[in-house]
């Protein structure tokens, strides 16, 4: 049964323009985003504030009543996302500063041989991948891929594409990455849910834009690791507290896979048991994505601040580090929770849900498509997700917990095509690789695309099925 058949909430906003009025308010908007962000170079927290006031006013809003509903999507989104945001950085700051990651890594690549090297390497992206964000995870595993190329003999796209597949995978379609998370909390998407079914889209995502398609973009772009990290005792130095010890690899990665087991804990709860039984009631608890971080903070603390020897001053001084460089994404979603605070309650979002209810275009597809229009525009895929989550909100409201899920997915499938000259990740894994603009698209930005495109058909095929 394809649970995505739709029916207008009659909790949303009730349009008060007329339908042309507020699709021009929604162009404007979406307009002004891409003016700001891609030819005035304006902040995108910023570029969302102003595209907001656009929004209310085309619409028809009063200037105080758009303020009021741009601070309110603020507050609400800061306090359901920026905590989790908060504590997922320190995770990925504690696993960077304890040499964890680095174990791992070593770890996993000591026992592939070359054939299954590249397949590794995707297992190595997606682990990291999942617990860091986007930009901590490609600094981490540039050294990684740049060692394992020169120790492996083999091309350096065989090597690098298929760990910077998992990782952008990883961003693209599971919490606690930021994007994700906004559109979880935008939607009203369960969390568990989309954390399960996320990770299952992955894995055919991952096979086919990392190992698969390293093998293709080896050829086309036949070069090998440039001289950066030359050295395996610098390269041991970039990462670990300097005590020479390391957490284990079953400890780091037991520690890594804590917070999803607790999350899946609780939605298999929630399907299997009743609402008054003490263990969904205890799982509940502990799952819940605030919980489910905060303690895993607390264990990676002992498991591996302690375990690599770190004292108090120091998990003090990884923590406090961790905050400092997540400042401009807290911004940029609590002002996107802004934005589509007020699509919601102008009215548009109810609008393009009637539209849609009377159409025959997928509500997934749609999804995509306005997530990668933004994507493609100014190159942020967290903006790209936050925008394309506020234009869809009312639709997920009618589409069930699986179908909310499968739209959180199928926006984050669009914000990840084709990373090109405005996307900051595209000059990270250009100057990191030493390739020029042409080969960089030909590799990186391809292998993005092929990320986005073969998504949308996985969260496709699982609406026909789920």
């Amino acid at each position: 049964m394809n649970i995505l058949t739709l029916g207008l909430a009659a909790a949303n906003p009730v349009p008060t323009a007329s339908s042309g009025q507020l699709v021009l308010a929604a162009l404007g908007g979406i307009a002004t985003l891409v003016v700001l962000i891609t030819y005035v170079k304006l902040h995108p927290f910023l570029s969302l504030i102003l595209g907001s006031l656009v929004v209310g006013l085309a619409a028809g809003m009063p200037l105080q009543a758009t303020t009021d509903s741009f601070t309110k999507g603020v507050g609400s989104t800061v306090a359901s996302v920026g905590l989790l945001i908060a504590l997922g950085a320190m995770i990925g700051k504690l696993l960077a500063d304890s040499g964890g990651a680095d174990d791992l890594v070593d770890t996993i690549i000591g026992k592939a041989s070359p054939a299954a090297l590249p397949w590794a390497m995707g297992l190595v992206g997606a682990l990291i991948g999942l617990p860091m964000f986007f930009e901590i995870g490609l600094v981490l595993l540039m050294p990684v891929i740049l060692l394992v190329t020169r120790r492996s003999g083999l091309p350096l796209m065989k090597v690098g594409i298929p760990a910077l597949a998992g990782l952008s995978a990883m961003h693209g379609f599971v919490p606690p990455h930021p994007g994700p998370l906004a559109a979880v909390d935008a939607l009203k998407a369960d969390l568990g849910v989309t954390l399960g079914l996320g990770i299952l889209v992955t894995i055919p995502v991952i096979a086919l834009s990392g190992p698969l398609f390293g093998s293709l973009a080896a050829r086309w772009v036949p070069v090998g690791a440039p001289d950066l990290f030359v050295s395996a005792d610098e390269q041991q130095g970039t990462a670990g507290t300097g005590t020479g010890r390391r957490p284990g690899f079953a400890t780091t990665l037991c520690t890594v896979l804590l917070p999803v087991v607790l999350m899946m804990g609780k939605a298999l709860a929630d399907i299997f048991a009743t609402k008054d039984n003490p263990v969904r009631q205890l799982l509940d608890f502990v799952g819940a994505p605030l919980t489910a971080l905060l303690i895993t903070v607390l264990v990676g603390a002992v498991t591996l601040g302690r375990g690599a020897g770190m004292n108090r001053e120091s998990l003090a001084a990884t923590f406090g580090g961790s905050l400092g460089p997540i400042a401009g994404i807290l911004l940029i979603v609590g002002s996107g929770g802004g934005f589509k605070q007020v699509l919601v309650d102008t009215g548009i979002g109810t609008m393009l849900a009637g539209w849609i209810t009377g159409s025959s275009v997928s509500p997934l597809l749609l999804a995509w498509l306005v997530a990668v229009v933004i994507r493609l525009a100014t190159g942020s895929a967290t903006v790209a997700t936050i925008t394309a989550a506020g234009v869809m909100a009312p639709v997920a409201a009618s589409a069930g917990g699986t179908g909310a899920a499968l739209l959180v997915l199928a926006i984050g499938a669009g914000s990840v095509f084709f990373s090109h000259v405005n996307d900051a990740g595209f000059w990270l894994v250009k100057e990191y690789f030493g390739l020029d603009v042409s080969q960089n698209l030909k590799t990186w930005s391809v292998m993005e695309t092929i990320v986005s495109v073969s998504g949308l058909v996985v969260v496709l095929l699982l609406g026909l099925i789920v």
